[in-house]
């Protein structure tokens, strides 16, 4: 067959995890049917049932309903703000369609799986392809990536942060560790000077030199980085002459090691 990609560890791993389920049998051609009956049926179902939610007046909004395969009970997934009584909603919908009926409240983000198309990107959302999980997705990781801060820009279709600023999370972290903080003062090729900013994924500096003048530099023309408050130290290994810089560093070598670690450190 074609190669698609390269098998890293982590995939390997995955793949040995059994999934979600247990596979009875192949699909025939009934089941292909009785599915393309029960979806189908399943609309008006849904058109039913919210009649009666608005008879009984219940402060609930209905997002889907769902046959289970053989039709032993019908899911209702709903939303609500608050704790709803619908005790008398399931007696009337099991009376109606002569089945068991289960309510099961969910939220913005799993109704965004069950309906949600297609996403800004273009392509289908990921909580309804290949996402079982939905892990938290915080601001700080939009900040780390440079991500813009608009909301409307870097929300889901659930109105919620996207699932995949979460992706490439973890490989910003490991590549910020690499870099001097901002604000720290460093030796380069070229002199003293002060952290400006970062580009993470260029593993690029903008420094101010100590004759004012802003340049870009790469990482690995850093020597050193000098003691300073709130950054954190670090010589390149793949620098030789780095040690040959380090007499310019008036801070005690003993003192650096035994110093806590730094907000950045334990980023």
């Amino acid at each position: 067959g074609d190669v698609l990609c390269e098998a890293t560890d982590e995939s390997q791993e995955r793949l040995s995890q059994s999934g979600q389920g247990q596979i009875i049998r192949a699909m025939s051609a009934e089941d292909q049917n009785e599915l393309l009956h029960m979806q189908l049926q399943s609309r008006s179902e849904f058109e039913t049932c919210q009649q009666y939610v608005k008879q009984l007046g219940l402060d609930m909004q209905l997002v889907d309903l769902e046959h289970v395969f053989g039709g032993e009970r019908i899911v209702v997934y709903y939303l609500a703000e608050e704790r709803i009584d619908f005790r008398e909603l399931v007696r009337q919908l099991a009376a109606e369609f002569q089945t068991r009926i289960e309510m099961r409240q969910i939220g913005v983000r799993d109704e965004a799986k069950l309906l949600a198309d297609y996403g800004d990107c273009g392509k289908p959302v990921c909580c309804n392809t290949h996402l079982s999980a939905m892990p938290p997705v915080s601001m700080k990781m939009a900040k780390l990536q440079k991500a813009t801060l608009d909301p409307t820009k870097i929300s889901g279709r659930c109105g919620r942060l996207k699932c995949c600023l979460r992706y490439e999370y973890d490989t910003y972290v490991e590549m910020r560790r690499e870099l001097p903080a901002v604000g720290a003062e460093v030796i380069t090729n070229n002199g003293r000077a002060r952290i400006l900013s970062q580009s993470i994924l260029t593993q690029q500096l903008v420094v101010e030199m100590e004759d004012h003048r802003r340049v870009m530099i790469n990482a690995t023309d850093v020597l050193t980085v000098l003691e300073s408050k709130g950054s954190r130290r670090r010589e390149p290994k793949d620098r030789p002459d780095a040690s040959n810089s380090a007499g310019r560093n008036r801070t005690n070598p003993r003192r650096r090691a035994n110093r806590p670690p730094s907000s950045e450190d334990q980023a």
